[in-house]
């Protein structure tokens, strides 16, 4: 597709004709004859003419120069972003060894008929502690703990509850060492007396200490029916998991919590009976990144003159990467190098170097003649025949790296005891790296900006600047006339589409870096938060028939095409999120209901206003109104499908 060129100057001769007499009725009230007959107004209509056939070449200039004139500028395309995903690692069964696994492990999903496999790698080293059960105790009530040390792998039985278990009972279990990210197998032996719960879903929370607070365990599988037979366990402990002293115990403790039941969840009516319970760690959990690392790779022999680049072998570098350029020094060590953004602030001291990520290209400090003559140098130059390599740096990154739950099943490297791996929740994160017409429209803006966050406009793009792995960006005046930037993060569905709450909160490296960076650019006295936006619950509960012989499954269908309308990032009418502020309307409902092809008729559709954390929904409505600055979130729809 032919680029359009762009219009640098849409004024015509006439405009220009008209803007000059304008000029002139100001400048010079006393010349009044404006007619066509008028030496002045002839020299005027001179100038319009060969000023028209200026702005005519200049509009003519190639698109070339155009891209020219931005990279004088500094604009740099934004390089891609690489998805992050949690990534466990099993064990082939309990050992009494600790397991590492190194930073820079390589996993990857699966090759499959529709491309070549997606490597993830680890960015954080973990080790995956052994440990086992040494103290037991309960507490009821909220009175004293009680001991039951002696059921640690013997046969005495106690009732971890009350007779009747209340709200904030609570059996603790300490481990012999904290296992911060691990998975632990707790193995009960129970007898059937903890009745009147539903065995799929009890109402007991997993929790474990971190030194001050207790922390929620994810529950991977509870083959005990809520404590209620013999069985396993399987919990991910928290990466804050401490060793702690409780009641003059010391133990890595992890609790279970009598809970509130909820709808459709019974709570205990007795107090289950515990016989023994043993402890073993099976796994662990770590981060990776979609990237691949590249180490010590040598660029070339320096030059010794300035303004000297090299490419990297490979590209586009990761945003965010810790890149380390090194030259080699006259005893033969070698001299870290510091990456700027670029050399306005450097002298000619400075070890520094840029990094165009999108292409590779590092350079060195350029030498810049001055007004008078002088030439002055912006940044050291590698000295003529040193060696200039690179340290480590990471490639890859893009929405490719965006997998699903459960695509990332292979590790590329033997690690002992460790039998497979897998990601519990999809990636996210990815993003391509920015194309060149977002580049040629953000151009002006920089120009304009300068760097410098004056508008509501400028923070956003400064923000999107220095995060461009985040989803959206927006701007907003506070009540004590302060500014407050509200980030939404890229996100990664689930089922139908469906998001959890928690992928909505931003990590807070992310938060604190778009701070950082908008703290040195603010205008002097601007008070600047930088935080997630708030959000508005919706649930819509709809009935539907079906055409007659229709093949799909039209719950799904109606699910999904509702998460993904509702959706805060990749909803609304122009599918780049749903609009910030605008109300939802139960003829929202039946618009995108009604574009299903399996739909036939909607008997009913309700819209409810509801709260994403704790779930309380409100009446039934017409309209969910959502404040300016806040954005909707799509909360546990419900489609019943009737037959015709």
């Amino acid at each position: 597709m032919t680029l359009t060129a762009p219009n640098l100057d849409d004024r015509r001769f006439q405009q220009l004709v008209d803007d000059a007499k304008r000029l002139v009725q100001q400048r010079c009230p006393e010349w009044t004859d404006h007619n066509v007959s008028d030496p002045g107004v002839t020299l005027i209509e001179t100038f319009a003419w060969m000023t028209d056939l200026l702005l005519y070449r200049l509009n003519r200039v190639p698109e070339r120069h155009y891209i020219k004139f931005l990279d004088l500028i500094g604009v740099q395309l934004y390089p891609a972003t690489a998805a992050r995903a949690d990534i466990t690692f099993w064990l082939s069964g309990p050992t009494p060894e600790r397991v590492r696994i190194p930073d820079r492990t390589e996993v990857a999903t699966s090759r499959n008929d529709t491309g070549d496999p997606i490597a993830f790698m680890v960015t954080e080293e973990l080790f995956i502690v052994p440990c086992e059960a040494q103290h037991i105790a309960s507490n009821v009530a909220s009175g004293p703990m009680r001991h039951h040390d002696a059921t640690v792998g013997d046969d005495v039985a106690f009732y971890p509850f009350d007779e009747t278990p209340k709200i904030g009972d609570v059996l603790y279990v300490g481990l012999s060492d904290a296992i911060p990210r691990c998975v632990v197998t707790l193995r009960f032996v129970c007898t059937i007396e903890g009745i009147g719960v539903d065995p799929e879903n009890p109402p007991l929370v997993w929790e474990a200490f971190t030194g001050d607070q207790w922390a929620p365990c994810e529950v991977e599988r509870d083959s005990t029916g809520g404590l209620n037979s013999a069985g396993d366990i399987v919990l991910h402990v928290p990466q804050d998991h401490s060793t702690s002293v409780l009641d003059g115990f010391r133990a890595g403790w992890l609790r279970a919590r009598v809970t509130a039941s909820g709808p459709n969840q019974p709570s205990y009516s007795e107090s289950p009976r515990i016989q023994s319970v043993k402890a073993f760690t099976i796994g662990g959990t770590t981060e990776a990144v979609n990237a691949e690392s590249v180490e010590d790779e040598v660029l070339g022999i320096a030059a010794g003159v300035p303004a000297q680049e090299f490419e990297l072998q490979r590209s586009p570098v990761v945003a965010g990467s810790a890149t380390r350029v090194q030259v080699s020094d006259d005893d033969g060590g070698w001299q870290d190098w510091g990456r700027v953004s670029s050399f306005a602030a450097s002298d000619a001291n400075d070890r520094h170097f840029v990094l165009d990520p999108t292409s590779g290209t590092i350079a060195f400090g350029p030498a810049v003649t001055q007004p008078d003559g002088s030439i002055r140098q912006y940044g050291a130059v590698p000295p003529r025949g040193a060696t200039v390599r690179v340290r480590h740096y990471l490639v890859g990154g893009g929405r490719i790296g965006n997998v699903s739950k459960g695509r990332i099943t292979i590790l590329r490297s033997s690690i002992p005891f460790v039998q497979r791996v897998e990601n519990r929740a999809p990636a996210f994160g990815g993003v391509d790296a920015e194309t060149l017409e977002n580049a040629k429209v953000r151009g002006p803006i920089t120009l304009r900006t300068r760097d410098r966050a004056v508008t509501f406009e400028d923070y956003e793009q400064l923000a999107r600047e220095i995060a461009p792995e985040v989803a959206r960006v927006r701007a907003a005046a506070t009540d004590d006339s302060g500014v407050r930037v509200l980030v939404v993060p890229s996100v990664a569905p689930g089922e139908f589409g469906q998001l959890r709450f928690a992928q909505m909160v931003p990590d807070m490296d992310v938060l604190e870096r778009i701070a950082s960076h908008l703290d040195t650019r603010r205008t002097i006295g601007a008070r600047v938060s930088v935080e997630p936006p708030r959000y508005q619950g919706i649930t819509v509960v709809a009935r539907v028939r079906a055409r007659p012989r229709y093949a799909g499954d039209l719950r799904i269908d109606c699910l999904t095409a509702l998460y993904e309308y509702f959706h805060p990032v990749i909803g609304g009418p122009d599918g780049d999120g749903w609009p910030f502020g605008r109300a939802v309307q139960v003829g929202d409902v039946y618009a995108v209901l009604h574009g299903l092809s399996g739909i036939g008729v909607i008997d009913d559709a309700r819209l409810y206003a509801a709260d994403p954390v704790s779930g309380e929904r409100g009446p039934a409505t017409q309209r969910v109104d959502i404040d300016p600055d806040a954005l909707l979130f799509s909360y546990e729809h419900q489609i019943l499908v009737e037959e015709s």
